[in-house]
């Protein structure tokens, strides 16, 4: 899949595609459907299937920490495209400069003149360009007009469920790991590079890998039972996500503790897949307490494992 990373690095021989635009959080089974129309358009047209979605997301920009949990960070989002067999993705830094750009600008410049757009698919309640004034009757009005056949995600949801990324984030709020899974249609995930953290697992005797949620705000908080992804190999174990409250902890981090384990891996990419919800985060009266509860959450990992 070929990534290009803003407007600005739209060069000639990009022009001819068929495209939806959208924020894709977490390529969930509703996306997937909209992919699926996407390449039978690229099919017909025979030109490259293409996403545009944008870093950060819009909600993002404008509200900042009020914005909605996001599900996937960009690099998981492209991966999810790319195994949904996208061809292209264009990835546009949302900025001021591009959120003050007018809406008829930008199809006429951006999707018409540079990218050549042969087939648009957007969700009818898209709003876009400078005081969102664009909306799909402008996409409608102007694609008849330049040739462009447009239309809205209705026409590939799948018409007897409803998903969206607010009910997965519900669900994964609410720890119904299963219920996320089903909509997502693949097992909600966090990764990371490992960092150096406060090694106070280490002293507890539960050695943990750090992971920063780089994020605004995080979907998911608790303890969980969890498969580790580290290059091609897989790990079974136990996660905590949330701000360690019993060691006064102020930001949120994903710490994991993988059951027979004892390599060095600062630095590494590790993929972290959430399988069962054990519980809450909570604050301890002390360390103590804390080391024994670690040491039940690890048996009742173990336990989730033994009968999977």
């Amino acid at each position: 899949m070929q990534l290009i990373r803003g407007i600005h690095n739209i060069r000639p021989h990009h022009y001819g595609c068929v495209l939806t635009i959208g924020n894709f959080d977490g390529v969930h089974l509703g996306h997937t459907e909209v992919l699926k129309g996407l390449k039978a358009d690229a099919k017909k047209y025979n030109l490259p299937s293409t996403v545009m979605l944008f870093e950060p997301q819009p909600q993002e920009f404008f509200v900042k920490n009020k914005a909605p949990a996001r599900l996937t960070r960009l690099r998981d989002k492209l991966a999810l495209l790319a195994e949904n067999g996208i061809e292209r993705v264009i990835c546009v830094s949302f900025n001021d400069k591009f959120s003050n750009l007018e809406a008829e600008y930008f199809v006429r410049e951006v999707l018409d003149q540079r990218l050549g757009v042969k087939a648009l698919t957007v969700g009818d309640d898209f709003r876009f360009g400078k005081a969102r004034k664009g909306d799909f009757a402008m996409l409608s009005t102007i694609g008849q007009e330049l040739g462009v056949h447009v239309k809205d995600t209705q026409s590939f949801r799948q018409q007897n469920s409803r998903v969206s990324s607010t009910l997965i984030r519900t669900a994964l709020a609410q720890g119904d790991l299963h219920k996320a899974h089903e909509m997502l249609g693949h097992t909600y995930a966090i990764s990371g590079r490992v960092i150096h953290g406060w090694k106070k697992g280490r002293e507890l005797g539960f050695r943990t890998a750090n992971v920063a949620l780089k994020r605004q705000v995080s979907p998911v908080q608790g303890v969980f039972a969890v498969n580790v992804y580290i290059k091609d190999k897989i790990y079974n174990g136990v996660a905590n996500v949330g701000t360690k409250p019993t060691l006064n902890g102020k930001r949120a981090l994903l710490e994991v503790h993988l059951f027979d384990f004892d390599r060095d891996i600062y630095g590494q990419f590790i993929k972290v897949e959430l399988i069962h919800k054990l519980r809450n985060e909570q604050k301890f009266e002390s360390l103590m307490h804390l080391t024994k509860q670690i040491s039940a959450d690890v048996d009742a990992a173990r336990a989730v494992f033994s009968k999977i």
